[in-house]
Parts: structure tokens; C-alpha cells; sequence
């Protein structure tokens, strides 16, 4: 099939399809005259690689996972599992780290309401005065 059908099949844009190719996620065929020819199976492929990246993946790190697909043995599987628990932590520390900016933004956020606060305050004693 030729890459606006995978593309559609898969339910990702032609420049997704070229971007995983470009980066080793994905391979073609070329016709004669340079046209990319998919066979079926690439569809499925396709719809991996969105898992992944959904996953929070990069391309870099699909690639390193891609042999435990293509090549599928315990010492993959096992190289797999250990970069995914690599990611994980990855992202657990990016959780704590956002978490902390989400709670400092939450005393700078306290901190102006209540100088809003005393303001009104401030501004009523005038008024009242």
C-alpha cells in the first residue's frame, strides 16, 4: 500500500507516516519511481508507535524499544522492561518536580489574595473614614 493509505488505515497524518521513517520507526519500499510502498502489517505498526508515543515516549527511545518487537527474545524483553522502568521514573520525577511548582504557585496565588485583601481593607477604612 502506498503511504496516504497506511496513513489513513492508521488513522495518522502522512507526515506522521514520513517522520517515523525518518527517524527508523518505520521502513518502506520504494517503487521505480520513488513512490513508498507499506505491506499491511505496518498498520499495526503504526497504531504501536501512537501507543508509544501516548505513553510519553520519545522517538529515541521507541527506536531502543523496537528490537523486542522485531526480534522478540527474553534478553530484549528483559532490555525493554528496564528502559520502561527507566521512563517511568523518568516521569515520576517530572510528577514530583511539577507537584512542587503546582504547590509554589499555590502560596504565591494565597499571597496575592491576601494583599487583595488587606487592599480592600485598606481602601474601605478610607472610604469609611
Amino acid at each position: 500500500m502506498r503511504i496516504g493509505e497506511l496513513a489513513s488505515r492508521a488513522g495518522v497524518s502522512v507526515r506522521s507516516v514520513r517522520y517515523y521513517e525518518e527517524q527508523g520507526l518505520l521502513t518502506s519500499t520504494r517503487s521505480s519511481s520513488g513512490q513508498r510502498h507499506y505491506t499491511d502489517s505496518e498498520v499495526e505498526r503504526v497504531a504501536f508507535i501512537q501507543r508509544l508515543y501516548a505513553a510519553g515516549l520519545s522517538s529515541r527511545t521507541i527506536a531502543e524499544l523496537l528490537p523486542c518487537v522485531d526480534t522478540p527474545s527474553e534478553e530484549n524483553s528483559d532490555s525493554a522492561l528496564e528502559r520502561l522502568a527507566q521512563e517511568r521514573d523518568r516521569l515520576s520525577a517530572h510528577i514530583a518536580d511539577l507537584t512542587r511548582t503546582r504547590d509554589a504557585l499555590d502560596g504565591v496565588m494565597a499571597a496575592a489574595r491576601a494583599h487583595r485583601e488587606q487592599l480592600r481593607t485598606a481602601v474601605a477604612q478610607v472610604i469609611n473614614a
